[in-house]
């Protein structure tokens, strides 16, 4: 271990739970290797609770879901904070204008957190293209086997639209490109050179939903863009077409989706997410045949979380060695966070 890093002071704030999942005993002691742990690992109310002496020397703080908010009082009580390794997706709830003033730096593990996501939305679009679940209920409920009268497409040759090309959408480009479909892509914030440079056809939201087989959202929840998915977006899709989310459920307006859907039973569409979340007990989203309704598993999830933990643990060693960071997140980047 090099002098600079021996010098670094390191604390896990998080609950047990997401402290064994994440990072484990094996990546707690890792951290303490390369720095040096001043405090075992402790949850965010024992630390709002009680006067920690430690928290005065502390230079990295390692966390993830449930850390406390870095607001003005969070941070009187780590005054040589340096950086934060955020064991998660979107920080955009972990950060206030307070740490920003302090230039603290940020890294996360949304770029780990982001592969699950990616392999869901694969699966979803490859299973819509060959319509699984229509097939799946009619098969059940006639008790025979029969294609018809949906014949399906599959996924040769067919268009994918993907809603936003942030961490998300470009690894799921990627994931598709192992495939021969046409990947089209909606993103105001790109340019035509970046469109290209993705090998992306860049189209209007419209036209998008308009022409695809499939269209998978990835678009950060914002004021903006909270109810962007309407009804007349939905109920102009193609026949046997499939609609996905996995970002955020306030993007859809529910109530127009539902109307549409009960009028167009070859729609498919499948929601790992919801407005609220989860849906009123008497939301038509547990009743509709056309709805595939997952509880918010998309991202990590059991072994899936070690990933993060691991990211962030060779985020720190680049760190300690003064090279150049990989997952730093700026306070731009996390204010458009999903």
């Amino acid at each position: 271990m090099s002098d600079e890093g021996s010098q670094l002071n390191a604390a896990f704030v998080m609950p047990a739970e997401i402290l064994a999942e994440v990072y484990g005993p094996e990546g707690v002691a890792e951290v303490g290797r390369m720095g040096r742990l001043v405090h075992p690992p402790l949850d965010r109310e024992d630390l709002m609770a009680n006067a920690h002496p430690w928290t005065k020397i502390v230079d990295v703080l390692f966390t993830s879901w449930g850390a406390p908010v870095m607001d003005a009082a969070m941070l009187r009580r780590f005054p040589k904070l340096k950086i934060v390794f955020y064991g998660a997706g979107s920080s955009r709830s972990l950060v206030t204008p307070d740490f920003w003033e302090r230039n603290i730096f940020l890294t996360t593990a949304a770029a780990a957190n982001a592969v699950p996501v990616a392999e869901y939305t694969l699966a979803a679009t490859l299973l819509g293209l060959k319509q699984a679940w229509c097939s799946a209920r009619r098969t059940q409920s006639g008790q025979t086997f029969s294609r018809r009268p949906f014949e399906p497409e599959g996924a040769y040759g067919a268009r994918v639209g993907l809603v936003s090309l942030g961490l998300i959408g470009r690894l799921v480009r990627e994931r598709l490109g192992a495939f021969d479909v046409e990947v089209v892509a909606y993103d105001p914030f790109l340019t035509s050179r970046e469109f290209a440079e993705l090998s992306i056809e860049p189209l209007s939201l419209a036209e998008l939903f308009a022409t695809s087989s499939v269209v998978s959202l990835h678009t950060p929840a914002l004021p903006e863009t909270v109810g962007l998915i309407t009804g007349k977006l939905v109920a102009s899709m193609k026949k046997n077409a499939t609609l996905i989310n996995t970002a955020r459920g306030a993007l859809i307006n529910e109530g127009e989706l539902c109307a549409v859907l009960r009028e167009r039973p070859d729609l498919q569409v499948v929601l790992d997410v919801t407005y609220p979340e989860p849906p009123s007990p008497d939301s038509a989203l547990y009743q509709l045949p056309n709805i595939f309704l997952t509880p918010h598993i998309a991202g990590s999830r059991g072994r899936e979380r070690r990933r993060l933990g691991e990211s962030m643990i060779a985020e720190f060693d680049r760190f300690r060695r003064g090279e150049a960071l990989q997952h730093t997140v700026s306070a731009t980047q996390a204010s458009q966070m999903a």
